[in-house]
């Protein structure tokens, strides 16, 4: 099972057939090489986390359970440049990075600006580089407003991390944020309950983990019950009870894909 988006991995090793006359050395052997493999494997290429907040709604749910291509906006090495998709991370990916306040945590968010963009927010619609951008991924699920999270950057009503405080007094131009180099300005689909990049300021590039590419399992739980690293006796005996009814099978295998934008 996957921890809170955390680290639960995913990988395969191949086990050879065990010929029936093998010492149990040779098939001693032979498992420590499958489990390097896939240690190597889950720690290098792909990793499975699952979400345990509604910040992404509704791109990802509570509950959903994702494998993560660890890969994909790694530095490129000498050799492996060559025939390995690396890329920087674009407008409108989904990104899961360490938590610039506390790199215990990971978090999952969208792209919204890139180094040099300029970023601000009136009325709920952000503004990038001074043009309406097209959202339909985002979700508004508050009628109220709010100063400072619905016209940004504007005077904090609540208190910020530091990262936020120092977004604020470094990096706003004419009345718009400007991302500075090797970093990111990421906010949740759900932007009315969103912890993002408004609050602990920008993620920066050596924090990416990965892009999430699939959905393999999705499980109607509560933030309660996924919050911890390990599964409480409430979510195993729900998972007992409930596995059937409450999997989102219609999830299950869908694909996670950014939003690109042409600006």
């Amino acid at each position: 099972m996957s921890s809170p988006i955390t680290q639960g991995d995913a990988a395969e090793a191949v086990i050879p057939a065990q010929p029936q006359y093998e010492s149990p050395r040779n098939t001693i052997a032979e498992w420590t090489v499958t489990i390097l493999l896939l240690l190597f494997g889950t720690t290098t290429l792909v990793q499975a986390f699952v979400i345990p907040t509604g910040s992404m709604e509704d791109s990802l749910l509570i509950g959903d359970h994702l494998l993560v291509d660890k890969l994909a906006y790694s530095p490129p090495g000498p050799v492996s440049k060559y025939f390995l998709p690396y890329s920087e991370a674009k407008r409108g990916d989904i990104i899961v990075f360490r938590w610039p306040t506390d790199i215990k945590f990971t978090f999952v968010k969208r792209v919204i600006g890139v180094p040099g963009d300029r970023i601000r927010i009136e009325n709920k619609q952000v503004y990038r580089n001074g043009v309406p951008i097209v959202e339909p991924y985002k979700a508004h699920k508050r009628d109220n407003f709010d100063s400072y999270r619905d016209t940004f950057p504007s005077e904090p009503n609540a208190g910020l991390d530091e990262g936020g405080r120092i977004m604020l007094q470094r990096h706003i131009v004419n009345g718009e944020i400007v991302v500075p180099p090797d970093a990111y300005f990421a906010m949740g689909d759900n932007r009315d309950e969103s912890s993002d990049s408004r609050y602990w300021g920008f993620v920066p590039r050596e924090n990416i983990i990965g892009k999430p590419l699939i959905i393999y399992w999705s499980y109607d739980a509560s933030t309660k019950q996924l919050s911890s690293s390990t599964p409480s006796m409430e979510h195993i005996s729900d998972l007992f009870r409930n596995f059937f009814t409450k999997t989102r099978w219609r999830r299950t295998f869908n694909l996670i894909q950014g939003y690109p934008s042409k600006d």
